[in-house]
Formats: C-alpha cells, structure tokens, sequence
C-alpha cells in the first residue's frame, strides 16, 4: 500500500536511555498496516511486542512523529524504533574510562558485556552505559572487540573527527596487543606469524578457514609458561571477526573457556571462568592532535599456574576432558 509521503525534511531523532533508535526501509509490499509489516518482517518478536512500542510512542516516522496501531502501510520511507527489552539481564561487572578529550574516549570493559546493543542485550552494552553515564547522544565505538573478550575499546565523541580515527584501523597504523592463556604447543616455534583465509562459518557467528587468498595475519609470541598452558602476545595485523580465537585454534592453541572454537560447544556462562582473551594495548599518533597515545588495560587473565592446576584435577567433568583433548 502506498500514499504521499512527506516532503518535511527528516530530523535527527534523540537517544532514549542511551539507545539510538534502529532504522528500517520498508519497501513497495502490500501490507494494510505497519504492524502487519513489523510483525512480518521481524517474525521472532511477538506481535503485542510491536503493539507495546506503537503503544508507547516507540516507532516514529522520518520527522519523528509517532505511529499508531492503525497506521496505515507507506512504502518507500525510513522508519525508526527504539528497542526494549523487559527485564534485561544485569551483567555484574563494571567498565572504566582509562581516557577522555573532546573526541576520543578509551575504555576498559570487562568480560561478557557486548559492545554494542544486539539479541537479548541493550541496555547492558558498554556503548549504551557510557551514553548514560556520560550524557554523549553521538558516541560510538570506532572498533570492536567480542563480548567474550575484556579489555580496550576506542570510542570517537566528535562525529566530524570520528573517520579520521576510523581511517587508524583502515590503513593499519594503530598498533593493537593482546594477551591470551591456551594450552602450550611444544611444537611452535615462537615468536612467528600465522596467516590464513577466513570466511563466515556455520552458525552464522562463527568464523573459519579455508583455501585461497590470504586476508587475516596475528604474530605471535610467549610472555610466560606453566606445565602444559602459557600465556601469549598476540598482534593483529588484520582485524577479522574473532581472529585471534581462529587462529589459536588452527595451531592446535585454542583460547581456554573458548565456547566457539575449535568446536561449538554446550556451554553454560560462568562468571568464574571467561574467556581467556585481553586486548592489553593500543598505540598510535593521535591524527587530530598528534600526540602519541599509549593506553594498557588495567584488566588482568587469570593466572597460568591456577589454569594449569585446573585443568590437573582429577574430577573428569566432559569439559575437563574436552580441554585434555588439545594438549
């Protein structure tokens, strides 16, 4: 169903607690109303989902006026809603800002807490936590890293300076380290650098290798060893999702308490026991004020000879024997 769209020119829409609104085209269908169309096209929420946020002024057109139940279907326009989730899982852990001027932001989050708001977490991301706390409606992240994964993230405040930053990671003049614990692997030479072909993996979240042109590159080196585990400097040359997790594994090195790799594991999240994945250090000239920054997170992995003692005991729980299986 179409009609007249309007000709008024589309206004910036304000965050709400923190979450910028999500924005979807919707194209020349034939659909009598544009809950007919939501409850379609986004078949996994529930329908009275969608009835709640028309309800509560929560879908809103490109001038941001707010739909009702009834409206009708209009092709060819942007609409914008802003997510909720009812009864959001707290994530017991706190982030910290390490750095901040007036167009960079360095903070230090911890384990399990994404970086930005998807699935079953919106409120509970580092982005939308700083956007609450800070009261900055333009931040937003300039990399990212797992939501398994502790450590730095750099965040660009001004929108006008934000490629500049961007173009840091583009032409690989920033300098990242990361720290890992995974089995030790007498049979690597270190340091070295392992390259490889990685694509999208089954599921969809995963990542794997596979034959062809090379497009991921990770150095590698040891910092400290006990019995069989050891504690890693990895540096991304590249930066494909969950690389340094691929690439560890492909060695024969999986990151411990990695649910992902080298197989897909039933894993039920244990606070006590994250992933051992840091992103330690970052480096680089700063491209607005060139000035050299060097920011270290103030996160610690557990430690090697506690890991070791761990994997010793002799309870043989299936995940005990699932780590067994890579020394």
């Amino acid at each position: 169903m179409r009609s007249e769209l309007p000709t008024s020119k589309p206004v910036k829409l304000p965050t709400r607690h923190g979450i910028s609104p999500s924005c979807v085209w919707l194209p020349r269908e034939l659909h009598s109303t544009l809950l007919d169309f939501l409850s379609t096209r986004f078949h996994e929420i529930p329908r009275m989902t969608w009835i709640a946020r028309l309800e509560q002024g929560l879908v809103l057109n490109q001038q941001g006026t707010p739909f009702q139940i009834d409206s009708p279907y209009i092709a060819d326009q942007h609409i914008y809603y802003y997510r909720n989730i009812e009864n959001e899982e707290r994530i017991p852990f706190e982030e910290t800002i390490l750095y901040q001027d007036e167009h960079l932001l360095v903070a230090d989050k911890p384990h399990f807490l994404p970086v930005i708001p998807s699935g079953k977490y919106v409120q509970e991301t580092l982005l939308t936590r700083l956007k609450n706390k800070l009261g900055i409606d333009d931040l937003a992240p300039i990399h990212r890293i797992d939501r398994e994964t502790a450590g730095l993230v750099l965040f660009s405040i001004n929108p006008r300076t934000r490629d500049a930053y961007q173009t840091l990671f583009r032409e690989r003049t920033i300098h990242k380290t990361y720290e890992a614990i995974a089995p030790l692997n007498r049979n690597l030479t270190l340091p070295m650098t392992y390259q490889s072909r990685m694509v999208k993996g089954e599921p969809f979240f995963r990542m794997k290798e596979v034959e062809g042109e090379l497009n991921s590159e990770t150095r590698l080196d040891i910092l400290e060893r006990y019995g069989n585990f050891a504690k890693y400097q990895l540096s991304p040359i590249t930066g494909k999702q969950h690389q340094l997790r691929v690439h560890l594994a492909a060695l024969g090195i999986p990151i411990v308490y990695d649910p992902f790799y080298p197989e897909l594991t039933e894993w039920k999240e244990d606070h006590d026991k994250p992933l051992q994945l840091l992103a330690k250090q970052v480096r680089f000239t700063d491209p607005i004020t060139g000035k050299n920054h060097s920011f270290t997170s103030e996160r610690k992995l557990l430690d090697v000879e506690s890991i070791a003692a761990d994997f010793a005991h002799p309870q043989q729980t299936a995940e005990t024997n699932l780590r067994k299986d890579i020394l």
